[in-house]
């Protein structure tokens, strides 16, 4: 079992090292690392995360609220039989939240703000066409997926900005399943396991955009909701062998 050191996170939107080592903790459930079952005690969990026992105290202490691990002592708990079922109630609450995430932008996003989420999906697409055309001639396309990536990670920051609510972000950055470094290794994954997952999950934040012009919260919401419920079961799936 191997849980990622909060020393490779860098703190944002004012997250504490609680917050970081809960993350982390929450993401080693979800990916198998901690697997049902299985005993872990502060001290040990407090030197692979590479920070005090206090932050992992705090971090175990949510992960029990949130029906993850159950205290089997002190300073021991055993990683909850039902984690499966807490992840899909914590990927509800994830979903969620970016749905309100995106009505709250249809209501405060500026002109400016609108342009910028243009122009990232104007890059997003010219990145597209190259990708399918390298592959196809037998390139490499790694470099190019990964700029694809930042550029979605990038209009998803976009849109929390335009939301202009930092309380809905923060939670929101506490509620994801996945760190976006998470994230980013298991799209890359699949993407290596089947060369076309998640190049096209981003199509229908052109029609985002659209409802974000026109003000329509009820329509952006539901886009996001739909996209938030493809990626992340999409992302919790094991990867597909290629077909030989």
């Amino acid at each position: 079992m191997t849980v990622k050191s909060t020393a490779d996170r860098s703190a944002t939107g004012g997250q504490t090292r609680a917050d970081l080592a809960y993350q982390a903790l929450r993401e080693a459930i979800a990916s198998g690392a901690l697997r049902p079952g299985q005993k872990v005690t502060e001290r040990g969990l407090a030197e692979q995360l590479e920070v005090s026992s206090t932050p992992v105290r705090e971090a175990l202490r949510r992960l029990e609220q949130d029906g993850l691990i159950q205290r089997t002592g002190p300073r021991t708990v055993v990683v909850a039989e039902i984690a499966e079922r807490a992840i899909d109630d914590l990927a509800e609450v994830e979903i969620g939240l970016r749905g309100l995430v995106a009505r709250f932008a249809a209501r405060y996003a500026t002109p400016e703000q609108l342009d910028a989420l243009d122009t990232i999906l104007d890059a997003a697409d010219d990145l597209l066409i190259v990708i399918v055309t390298r592959h196809r001639n037998g390139e490499n396309v790694d470099r190019y997926v990964a700029a694809l990536l930042d550029r979605m990670q990038e209009f998803n920051e976009a849109v929390n900005s335009c939301a202009a609510n930092p309380v809905l972000i923060r939670l929101l950055e506490q509620s994801r399943v996945f760190s976006q470094p998470e994230r980013r290794a298991r799209i890359l994954e699949q993407i290596a396991a089947g060369d076309s997952f998640g190049l096209d999950r981003y199509s229908s934040h052109r029609a985002l955009v659209r409802a974000l012009r026109e003000g329509d919260s009820a329509t952006a919401e539901r886009l996001v909701i739909q996209d938030a419920q493809g990626g992340l079961a999409a992302l919790r799936a094991r990867p597909r062998r290629r077909s030989r």
